[in-house]
């Protein structure tokens, strides 16, 4: 009940997309009629023809040319109408799969980033990409087929019933037996189908991260327990494939002889009743059997097709829940209406009585509290897990705090616009991230509109242009999304003359030179120092050497501060710190 009571709910989410084309629809459904009278007009000019040929000696040339004439004006008009009818159906189908990926990669972008890092990215990607298309197909077939099968259906019943009542009964009262197949086979189906999107959102993630990650792989030679994964990964899709294929191949068979069936039973009443009204005042001619003949076919072929069509529709529906449950994920909490738009900060930075946990059952962050002065430089050190980059991740807004509150410049970060507050900050992380395209685009993509000048100064600062100048084009060097061909101390070298260019009043630098030579990091410190002059800035170090003149370090320890205080006076005390520090320069 309740998968039929969501397959319902999908069923018209989707009709609510078809409604913002409702013109499209109604010129579609009127050629998709016009195109059934005019089929349904043809046999009937055949059974005239063949009455004028029936009989010794009684063959009218005449009267046979002249059907013969509008049989063909029928048919070259027909597939005009037709051609008119497919255009608009690929036009709706292709609009609506367009919407449905705006909507997607929209809802995406709103996404809290505990949605982002609790799912593969792979089987995200899949949700947009393969399930759409997967959907737009399914939804062109309805669109070229269910169309012109129900008037069919409908407009053949009409025309039987008009030339032989008692024959249009017999074919009226056999059919049902095609849609209660169809319905049979299509109600399992529907489930085949909805596993088998699922374990191909499973497969994507597992390639995806086997090519974002494959050196990896091949380092610790993990090729073999991979490809034992992906076996069984596969193995299960093409299980359920196979079994979603076999409910789904039942239909067209099935139906075709339920058709037959029908065919067979006109053919043997029309016949008896040709016989039976030869001397009667208003007989049943030969013409007229040929004409239902025809009609039989064309009313039982539409139950084969529309059989067809529901299957994939079947198919169509699974993707599309898939999808719908992705923009159906809560997005991340919106800025207030009154937010505040902050222009330019100062620096001065609170964390009052902060907790935040990323799971309900395990503690991180408890009542953390500190107090950061404009212009200050403040080092966060610990060892690894006890929350430096939660610290970070709560300033950012990426995650928002459980208990007490995080101020700017006196304002809670809660009422101030995400937008403008991060306007504000720079951040240059651990992890690199570089897009397709050129290295100046890169380098300038927090400020679109700098100069060819501004972006070199930038790439001077960050000690980047002697690299970028041996490049193939220098700084019109096209490099692939994630910056391969580029090592990952040259990747994070680009990173930082991103935010050498924007230069924020704000800097966050996690783990900034951690891929760098220590010849290189000296440089990158004292660009960093210059950088660093009258801007708040939080470093998240583990090299101790990096961050001992900031003016201030706090030593974090499972979510809270243990120490904090300058270089000189954390060693005095001889504490966590004093540690810490013995343990990387000890002899």
């Amino acid at each position: 009940m309740a998968k039929e009571k969501a397959k319902k709910g999908t069923l018209k989410r989707v009709l609510r997309y078809i409604g913002k084309y409702k013109i499209l629809l109604g010129i579609a459904l009127f050629f998709a009629c016009l195109s059934v009278f005019l089929t349904l007009w043809f046999p009937i000019l055949i059974g005239d023809a063949i009455d004028l040929i029936v009989g010794k000696g009684n063959v009218d040339m005449a009267g046979i040319t002249d059907i013969l004439w509008q049989a063909f004006f029928i048919v070259l008009f027909t597939a005009l109408v037709n051609w008119g009818m497919t255009s608009l159906n690929n036009r709706m189908t292709f609009q609506i799969a367009r919407d449905l990926r705006n909507d997607a990669f929209e809802k995406l972008e709103t996404l809290p980033l505990s949605y982002l890092d609790s799912h593969p990215a792979g089987d995200i990607v899949s949700r947009i990409i393969a399930d759409v298309d997967t959907f737009s197909d399914g939804l062109l077939l309805g669109f070229s087929q269910l169309f012109t099968g129900v008037v069919t259906i409908l407009g053949t019943l009409v025309f039987m019933l008009v030339i032989n009542w008692k024959v249009a009964l017999v074919v009226f009262l056999l059919t049902p037996l095609s849609l209660f197949v169809a319905k049979f086979i299509g109600s399992r189906t529907y489930k085949m189908f909805s596993l088998q999107s699922k374990t191909k959102g499973e497969q994507t993630a597992i390639i995806d991260e086997t090519v974002g990650n494959l050196k990896l792989v091949k380092a610790f030679s993990q090729e073999d327990e991979l490809l034992d994964k992906f076996d069984e990964v596969n193995e299960r899709l093409g299980k359920c494939s196979l079994s979603a294929i076999f409910y789904s191949s039942l239909v067209n068979p099935t139906t075709r002889f339920v058709n037959s069936v029908v065919y067979a039973a006109v053919a043997m009443v029309g016949a008896l009743a040709v016989i039976a009204t030869q001397d009667a005042e208003v007989a049943f001619t030969v013409g007229e059997l040929t004409c239902l003949l025809s009609y039989t076919n064309q009313y039982t072929k539409p139950f084969n097709e529309i059989s067809g069509v529901l299957t994939e529709f079947q198919n169509a529906l699974a993707s599309a829940s898939r999808l719908f449950d992705l923009l159906d994920e809560p997005s991340e909490i919106p800025d207030d209406a009154n937010a505040f738009v902050m222009e330019h900060a100062e620096g001065a930075v609170s964390f009052d009585d902060v907790s935040f946990s990323y799971s309900k059952d395990k503690k991180l962050i408890e009542n953390f509290s500190v107090s950061v002065n404009p212009g200050e430089r403040i080092a966060i050190v610990g060892p690894t897990g006890c929350g430096k980059t939660t610290v970070i991740n709560l300033l950012m807004r990426f995650y928002d705090v459980d208990k007490g509150r995080i101020t700017v410049d006196s304002h809670d970060l809660r009422r101030v616009t995400r937008h403008s507050f991060r306007k504000q900050v720079g951040m240059v992380l651990q992890d690199t991230w570089l897009k397709a395209g050129t290295v100046h685009e890169n380098i300038a993509f927090g400020n679109p509109e700098a100069s060819r000048e501004d972006v070199i100064a930038a790439a001077k600062a960050a000690h980047a242009h002697s690299f970028i100048k041996r490049l193939s084009k220098g700084y019109d060097t096209v490099i692939k999304e994630g910056g391969d061909g580029l090592s990952q101390g040259q990747k994070q070298l680009l990173c930082i003359a991103r935010v050498m260019l924007t230069l924020p009043p704000m800097l966050i630098l996690d783990e900034a030179t951690s891929s760098i030579d220590t010849r290189t990091e000296i440089r990158i410190q004292k660009a960093f120092a210059d950088m660093m002059k009258g801007r708040t800035s939080f470093i998240v170090a583990h090299r101790l050497s990096t961050i001992m003149h900031c003016d201030k370090i706090l030593v974090m320890r499972e979510g809270n501060i243990v120490e904090q205080g300058n270089h000189k006076e954390l060693l005095a005390k001889g504490g966590f710190y004093a540690e810490l520090y013995n343990s990387q320069f000890a002899k």
